[in-house]
């Protein structure tokens, strides 16, 4: 089984991926590096880092950037379309499989406009959209966080992923409680999975299930030997 941090033949590294998803949204915005890092609360030069491809952001970091330029999680995926200011995709860019202009998931590294074809995963017939197992979009994050998108496309105001956290790993970069907007959800599918919310530690194991509104001071983190998986929901 390939490893989770390595990436397939002629692809970015999933670092550069992420940076490079979180410049365009950006730069669509009219938002200069120095004011998204301000409002972060992070230096402008963490935030290079991180659209350069030289660092790669914890989940929560990743969290509160997208909800900064007004996106849901699963926006990181996206990157076979033009980005337009506001966010929606450029003219010209085909609707099919795109409502509020979401636009396909992501299937590979950003490729040049040209006539809309379906990747081999994907069969879209009246509004339905299918994607194989092994052509779901994943990304590493810090600490080794694995995510993998569920959705075959982009749903409007919601964000659906699961979640693999390796022995140790935490959902922040130094282990600090984070807050941001929206809502969580989450079901233990393997493992155990440690959610501190506020001054409330919860233990969770397969079957159980959490939520908590996401602007409550939280973490998450894998304290056992064995990789956790959990499958998560994240509202606005």
């Amino acid at each position: 089984m390939t490893s989770p941090s390595a990436d397939p033949p002629g692809t970015e590294p999933d670092e550069q991926r992420i940076g490079g998803r979180i410049r365009a949204l950006r730069n669509a915005r009219g938002l200069s590096l120095r004011a998204l890092a301000d409002r972060l609360d992070i230096s402008a030069s963490a935030l290079s880092q991180i659209e350069r491809g030289k660092m790669r952001p914890s989940v929560t970091r990743l969290y509160q950037i997208m909800s900064e330029l007004g996106e849901p999680m699963s926006a990181v995926f996206e990157g076979e379309e033009e980005v337009s200011p506001g966010g929606a995709p450029a003219a010209g860019t085909p609707p099919d499989g795109s409502p509020d202009g979401g636009g396909p998931g992501w299937n590979g590294p950003p490729v040049a406009q040209g006539p809309a074809a379906a990747p081999p995963s994907r069969v879209l017939s009246d509004h339905v959209a299918v994607t194989r197992a092994d052509d779901a979009a994943v990304l590493e994050l810090h600490h080794g966080v694995r995510y993998r998108r569920l959705t075959p496309e982009q749903v409007p105001g919601m964000s659906y992923f699961e979640s693999t956290y390796p022995p140790g790993a935490f959902s922040s970069q130094n282990a600090e409680y984070v807050r941001h907007s929206g809502h969580e959800i989450g079901l233990v599918v393997s493992g155990e999975l440690v959610v501190d919310t506020g001054f409330d530690t919860h233990r969770l194991g397969p079957g159980d299930t959490i939520s908590y509104p996401s602007t409550t001071p939280h973490r998450i983190s894998n304290q056992s030997d064995v990789p956790a998986v959990a499958i998560w929901l994240n509202l606005p």
